[in-house]
Formats: structure tokens, C-alpha cells, sequence
């Protein structure tokens, strides 16, 4: 019973003798002291975010020791100075401006049905067939001006064909993924589709084709549109997210805007045609 009772006391003592506080150190590199408290929060964070085997306290301590040597070791270097290196640091100090100025009211964006449905009116999805006359990467302008000759050939030969749109697809498209299949895209929507395709087509009526060449990088196109899909029948998570993006849009672009006016900003945006 002797024993029990000195043995409680020892560890009791040995408990109070060791009793970590806040402010206590667990590893200084040169100057750079860590604190308890410190470890603590950062072992916290790192057992928050690892479900399957975290490291101990003593193995994470050794990797805290191993990131302060090497910080320390990088700014001896004056890698701070390394072109490549002060973009990546000049990308965290924005990405961090930004969740410290807009993170929470971008957490706090509430998107409601009335909201999904009216942007949904305005951007229904659709499904449309397509004829492409393509142009290479890097094409010259006279190939460009060849390519557009020969699509408007064919804008005209199917306006006057009686045949059915998905055959002269196959005859003339020079896009083999969808040439074989009528031209036929799926069902698309404005976030999917290229700007000047999805304005181009969503004037259409249902089976009705584009009168006019339509124009991008990639070519010179002749669209369908054969489907317009309900709302009732639309992916509301798409929606959704579309309309948030837009009102995180509006943080974002009042954000800078406001910012902008304290900065002397020139833009010479000629030189970028």
C-alpha cells in the first residue's frame, strides 16, 4: 500500500513538475523560437485535415524544425530575390488579400429558386448539331480567307439542299468527332459552350439553322438547334453555381473597382489585339 501511495505521489509530482504551459518552448533554430501553444495549433490543424496515420507529436515536431531550417536557409540564399520564386510569393500575397477581404462574403452568397429561374431564362440549355469548316492552329490569313471561301460555299449549298442537315454534316464537316453522328453536340448551356456559338444558336428556333457563318479560332461554323431544354428538366446544381459565380462576379469586380481608383493604373490594351 506503501508503494501505491509513493507511486501516486511521484507521478502526481512528476505531472506538476512537467505541466506544459502556452508560452513554454519546444525548439529554438537560432533565434526563431516555437512555443507549446504554437506546436499545439499547428499539430491541430495538420490532425484535422489527416484521417489515416498522422505523425506523432515528436515526428511532427522534427518536420517543424526541418520548415524553419529550410525558411532560414532560403532567405540566407536570397531565394526571396529568384524571379520565379517572388511570383509564387506575390501569388499567395493575392490569393490572401482576397480570403481576407472577400472570403466571408463569398461563404455567405445565398442563391435563391427565383434567381436560378430568371437566369435560366435568359440562358436556357440547348442542343445543337454543328457544321465545321476548320482552321488550322497557326493558319496564315490567306488560309483563313480559303477556309471562309469554302465554308460559304457550303453555308449556300445547304441552305438550297433539300437533303436533311445531319446528312450534309457528314458530306462536308471536317470535325471528326461529330461528323459521323450528324453533327450532333449533346445538350449544351453558356457555361459550356463558346460565347459565340451559344448566342448564335439560342436565337435560333427549334430546328431552324444559322443564316450566317459563325466565326472562332477554330473555324467557320454552320449551327443547328434542335432541342431547348425546360427549366423543370435543367441540372439545378449548374444553375446554381452559374449564378453564383455571377454574384461573386459582382464582389470581385466592385472589390477592384474601388481598389483601382487608389492606384495610378495605364493600360495600353492596342498592343494585345
Amino acid at each position: 500500500m506503501r508503494w501505491i501511495v509513493v507511486s501516486l505521489l511521484s507521478t502526481l509530482l512528476s505531472t506538476q513538475l512537467y505541466a506544459q504551459k502556452p508560452t513554454d518552448v519546444v525548439a529554438t533554430i537560432n533565434n526563431q523560437k516555437i512555443t507549446y501553444e504554437q506546436f499545439n495549433k499547428k499539430y491541430a490543424d495538420v490532425l484535422s485535415q489527416v484521417s489515416v496515420n498522422p505523425p506523432s507529436k515528436k515526428l511532427f515536431l522534427e518536420d517543424l524544425v526541418r520548415y524553419e531550417i529550410g525558411v532560414q536557409e532560403a532567405r540566407k540564399r536570397n531565394l526571396e530575390k529568384d524571379p520565379l520564386i517572388a511570383d509564387r510569393i506575390n501569388q499567395e500575397l493575392y490569393k490572401g488579400l482576397l480570403e481576407k477581404e472577400l472570403g466571408n462574403r463569398v461563404q455567405n452568397i445565398k442563391v435563391s429558386d427565383q434567381e436560378m429561374r430568371a437566369w435560366y431564362a435568359k440562358n436556357p440549355q440547348i442542343r445543337l448539331s454543328i457544321l465545321i469548316v476548320e482552321v488550322k492552329p497557326g493558319a496564315t490569313p490567306q488560309q483563313r480567307a480559303e477556309a471562309q471561301k469554302r465554308a460559304t460555299e457550303i453555308l449556300n449549298e445547304v441552305k438550297k439542299s433539300s437533303r436533311p442537315f445531319e446528312e450534309l454534316v457528314r458530306l462536308y464537316s471536317d470535325d471528326l468527332t461529330t461528323k459521323n453522328i450528324g453533327g450532333d453536340v449533346g445538350w449544351q448551356s453558356r457555361i459550356t459552350l463558346n460565347p459565340a456559338y451559344y448566342d448564335a444558336a439560342s436565337k435560333l428556333k427549334l430546328n431552324a439553322m444559322t443564316q450566317q457563318l459563325v466565326e472562332t479560332a477554330f473555324g467557320f461554323h454552320i449551327i443547328k438547334l434542335t432541342g431547348k431544354r425546360s427549366y423543370q428538366d435543367a441540372p439545378k446544381r449548374e444553375i446554381r453555381m452559374a449564378v453564383f459565380d455571377e454574384k461573386r462576379k459582382v464582389l470581385f469586380d466592385n472589390f477592384f473597382s474601388n481598389l483601382r481608383k487608389t492606384y495610378k493604373v495605364e493600360v495600353n490594351s492596342k498592343l494585345v489585339e
